[in-house]
Formats: C-alpha cells, sequence, structure tokens
C-alpha cells in the first residue's frame, strides 16, 4: 500500500487517442508517437481507450498492434473495450494474435453491458438480434474461455489440404492471465475477483443507494478494490490498478497552467455529488507540482490500495502538452512517488 516509504510499483498512462474526422490520420499518428515517448521515458504501461462513432480510437486493438512493432518493452492496454459491440471470438483472435506480435506484452481491458446509446446503434449494429443480444458477464466468460485455449468448437482434423484447430488460433500462453475488468461498482469488483480478472478502476464509481451521509469517490473506490481482493483467489497480491486524471504542472508553461486549470474548473461541478439514474460519481482532477501531487495521491484511499497506476492524461490537450506531462509524470511525480522507470530505450 503506498504510503511515504512504500514504492508505486509500476506507472502507466491512458489515452483517448482524438482525430480530426476530415484528417484521421495525423491524430493515430500521435498517439504512436505517445506510446513511444512513453517508453522512452520508462514508463510500465501504456493504454488506449475505446471511443466509438467519435472522433476518438474505435479499434485500439488495431492501433496497439503498430505500437506493438514500434516499441519492444511498454506493456499495451485497453481501457477498455466495451464487449456489447464486439464478437467474443473474434475478438479473441485480434487480441491472441497482437499479444504474439507484441511478444506478450498486451494487457486487454473489458466490460459489459448494452452498447452506449443502444437505440441509436442497435440497428447498425445488430440488425437481425438486437433485442436478443446478451450483454451480461457470460459475454466476457466466453471471451475469457476463448483466450485461455478452451476448445470454441467440437472439430478438429484435416480436411482437404486444410487443418483445422478446435481453438482460437493463435493461441497466446498468459495472456488470460492479463486479462483486466474495468468496474465501476461493488458487484463488478466482486466478480472480476471471482473469475480470476485484474481489476481496473478509474476516475468514475458508482455510489450506491442507499448512502448515508457526504458520498466520498476514494472511500467508495477503496471499498471496491477490498472487495475484489476479498473475492479473488490471489487476495492482498490480486492486480489492481487506479486510474485517476493527474495533471502536473512542474515544467509547464505559464499558458498551459492556465489552460490545465481552466479544464478542471470546468470538470469539477460534476464531482459533487453522484450524476444520473446510476449514481455516477466522477472523481477530482488532481493538478499541481509533482510534490503537491504526491501528497494528494497519499492522502486518497484508492490510491493507497494499490502498487500500480495508469494514469489518464486530459482528452482535449495538445500534442505538446502531452509531452509535458507525461515527461513530469515520469520524472518528477513517479520518484516522487518511489517508482523507478522502466528500462530506457
Amino acid at each position: 500500500m503506498p504510503v511515504p516509504g512504500v514504492a508505486l510499483q509500476r506507472l502507466g498512462f491512458l489515452t483517448i487517442g482524438l482525430f480530426d474526422g476530415g484528417d484521421p490520420g495525423p491524430g493515430h499518428q500521435t498517439t504512436l508517437e505517445v506510446i513511444e515517448l512513453g517508453e522512452r521515458l520508462g514508463f510500465d504501461s501504456a493504454w488506449i481507450r475505446h471511443r466509438h462513432l467519435q472522433y476518438g480510437i474505435s479499434s485500439p486493438v488495431a492501433v496497439l498492434a503498430a505500437a506493438s512493432q514500434r516499441t519492444r518493452r511498454i506493456e499495451l492496454g485497453t481501457a477498455v473495450i466495451p464487449l456489447g459491440w464486439e464478437n467474443p471470438l473474434r475478438l479473441a483472435e485480434d487480441l491472441a494474435t497482437v499479444d504474439i506480435l507484441s511478444g506478450g506484452r498486451l494487457n486487454p481491458g473489458l466490460s459489459v453491458g448494452p452498447p452506449r446509446n443502444y437505440d441509436e446503434v442497435k440497428e447498425a449494429l445488430y440488425p437481425d438480434s438486437g433485442d436478443s443480444e446478451d450483454f451480461s458477464y457470460q459475454r466476457v466468460e466466453r471471451l475469457l474461455r476463448m483466450v485461455g485455449g478452451e476448445p470454441v468448437v467440437a472439430f478438429s482434423g484435416t480436411v482437404g489440404f486444410e487443418e483445422f484447430s478446435d481453438q482460437v488460433q493463435p493461441y497466446a500462453p498468459g495472456l488470460r492471465g492479463r486479462m483486466w475488468y474495468g468496474g465501476a461498482g461493488l458487484a463488478s469488483a466482486r466478480w472480476a475477483g471471482e473469475h480470476r480478472m485484474n481489476f481496473l478502476t478509474s476516475s468514475v464509481v458508482r455510489a450506491e443507494e442507499p448512502a448515508e451521509g457526504p458520498v466520498d469517490f476514494a472511500e467508495i473506490q477503496h471499498s471496491h478494490i477490498q472487495a475484489f481482493r476479498a473475492a479473488h483467489p490471489d487476495g492482498a497480491n490480486a492486480r489492481v490498478s487506479q486510474g485517476l486524471v493527474v495533471i502536473p504542472t512542474d515544467s509547464a508553461t505559464p499558458a498551459q497552467r492556465e489552460k490545465y486549470q481552466a479544464y478542471v474548473a470546468a470538470r469539477t461541478p460534476r464531482t459533487t455529488q453522484p450524476q444520473g439514474p446510476a449514481r455516477m460519481l466522477f472523481a477530482h482532477d488532481l493538478i499541481g507540482t509533482s510534490a503537491e501531487l504526491a501528497e494528494q495521491l497519499y492522502a486518497h484511499a484508492g490510491f493507497r490500495d494499490v502498487t500500480e497506476v495508469a494514469f489518464a492524461l486530459p482528452f482535449t490537450f495538445a500534442p505538446e502538452d502531452y509531452v509535458q506531462i507525461l515527461t513530469d509524470l515520469a520524472q518528477n511525480l513517479g520518484p516522487a512517488l518511489g517508482w523507478q522507470p522502466a528500462g530506457r530505450t
């Protein structure tokens, strides 16, 4: 549990990969360059967030395939793939392929539930089965079995000149142990633990009802992490990664600091109380010098439960802002938390 004197073991970052709809190439290249920079700075992991029918990366697995050929050490993750958009068998093939190409560095993060704005997209996504699709945890279970090498069909053998397998091909040894579940609620945390997954907890949690008194994000996140580990066979050693928005300003210019402060101020009102029928509660974005950020993190009950993080980059910033933030994370905040950079390239 990170407290002053106990080192943070793994430092990662998360990006959404924005691009211009009229010219998407540069945005995708920027995402790859950010991942390359992360490896040079010694980050342990880089994660990409899915965005469907938006101007953010819709196919992180494909982008990570490209990243796998431009890096050699940094782990590559998705945070998260919403399985409502996916066929588990096809996704298992893609994940295994990229894991093989990366040399065993892929960390797929998943979630379940109906696709966002499902009434608007179901005709395009599932024209023949939109009302009968199963968006429950069973969808994850199917994927886990396939990734784990269990048979998916009854037949294997040779037909004519072609050979067929009863398992998803390629088979990627070790990938099953690097599957993550991104959960915002207590039930999801327990389910992920029971199914021997790793757990991604982000800057959004569900404030379960009934709630008495003030609702505290950090304490809710702490309860989710504890529930996950209580349900996981590995107990206290089960892997959890926390993903808050953390913006160090050590080397930022005055103009950058002003922009960052405005970004945080615009997002702060949503953190005061749970939002919507699902009672989703957003964490405060953390901003300041690395010394100030370290103090805030050590005071955070959720952070004190983890030894690895994947701090989220603000979605709308410019490439030069990401360079400054990543550099300060690796060279200032990470060391302030006791972290040591991985082998430089």
